[in-house]
């Protein structure tokens, strides 16, 4: 069940990383959404939601790492006494 809230968890920071790219290629293209008034602003509001949802996820990949790492070293610890 743990596995499962955390694939949710990075299920979205994954969507929005996408919908970030998909914004900054629609610039490059000149592809408009009609909810953005310049090319610039939509460009940088792709480039914070990339910026955002990689943060998200790469914060999450580094505490479960260390969080397991952490584990191994008390595992170690006990088992040489």
């Amino acid at each position: 069940m743990a596995r499962f809230i955390a694939v949710l968890l990075l299920l979205l920071p994954g969507l929005l990383s996408a919908l970030g790219i998909k914004l900054m290629r629609d610039t490059l293209f000149n592809e408009f959404s009609p909810i953005f008034v310049h090319a610039g602003i939509q460009f940088a509001a792709g480039f914070l939601f990339f910026l955002a949802g990689l943060a998200f996820i790469g914060g999450f990949i580094v505490r479960r790492d260390r969080k397991n790492l952490k584990k191994k070293k008390e595992n170690g610890k006990r088992k040489r006494k």
